[in-house]
């Protein structure tokens, strides 16, 4: 069993870390006092504490109330992770994508989200001599791409009203080109949090995806397998929800989701 130190003999580091830590969630201003109740902490540690990180700009002072909260310091830093994060999607998506592609045989890859379209990124091809092979880089319709219908099932509905203002291109007899039929269909996604593409742009694919939230449970991106048709039977689709749905939940984690 693992030991559980008793505040008092926890280092000065260890400290001054669960005292920045007393403020999540809410940030909620906190004096001396309170905070040595809390932590259990001596109230002339916490004292000593509070004004050195404060003087450090890790915590501000209310001049008024004199209670604290986090502080300028801690701001700037929660926004170099944010924007590491947003830049290193897919570097942090890569090794799960590649999991799970030896899982199901089948090409993995990540369609993410830019502004109001949907880009393909980190892709694995299948291991069989048939399979369905991404382009990085190229935008897909937001129409026909499971990725898409996973991300936008989980957006506001003026941001989805922005991004379906184009035209639906038809490319094959079940693609979806009625801005009303759509939404209903993100609706569905929206409760099973799976989105298929059946067929939708090219007949001999199909494909099948499930959204990745960032920090703020934003959807941001989407895991897709997909492959020949003959392949992605009902069967198959059944049985990859679960490791998809995984796949998606361990990279929205590294997200701070």
């Amino acid at each position: 069993m693992p030991v559980i130190q008793k505040a008092d003999n926890l280092s000065s580091t260890e400290k001054a870390l669960k005292l920045l830590m007393a403020f999540t969630p809410h940030n909620n201003e906190m004096g001396t006092l309170e905070l040595s109740k809390k932590l259990g902490i001596h109230k002339s540690t916490v004292s000593r504490l509070l004004h050195l990180l404060a003087a450090n700009d890790f915590l501000y002072q209310n001049p008024e109330t004199k209670k604290y909260m986090l502080g300028r310091a801690i701001a700037e830093m929660g926004n170099v992770v944010i924007k590491s994060l947003n830049t290193a999607i897919v570097t942090i998506a890569q090794p799960h994508l590649n999991e799970l592609c030896n899982l199901v045989r089948e090409s993995v890859a990540m369609e993410v989200l830019t502004g109001t379209n949907v880009v393909l990124s980190g892709q694995v091809e299948g291991q069989s001599h048939i399979r369905f092979s991404f382009k990085p880089g190229e935008q897909v319709p937001i129409n026909v791409a499971a990725g898409a219908k996973a991300i936008l099932a989980y957006c506001e509905p003026d941001f989805v009203d922005l991004c379906i203002k184009k035209k639906f291109n038809r490319f094959t007899a079940n693609t979806i080109i009625s801005k009303k039929k759509y939404k209903e269909v993100l609706e569905e996604v929206k409760k099973t949090g799976i989105a298929y593409d059946n067929g939708e742009r090219y007949e001999d694919s199909h494909a099948i995806a499930t959204p990745i939230f960032n920090h703020a449970g934003i959807p941001v991106a989407a895991v897709v397998v997909a492959g020949p048709a003959f392949r992605m039977t009902p069967k198959f689709l059944g049985e990859i929800v679960t490791p998809i749905k995984k796949t998606a939940a361990e990279i929205s984690k590294r997200l701070f989701y």
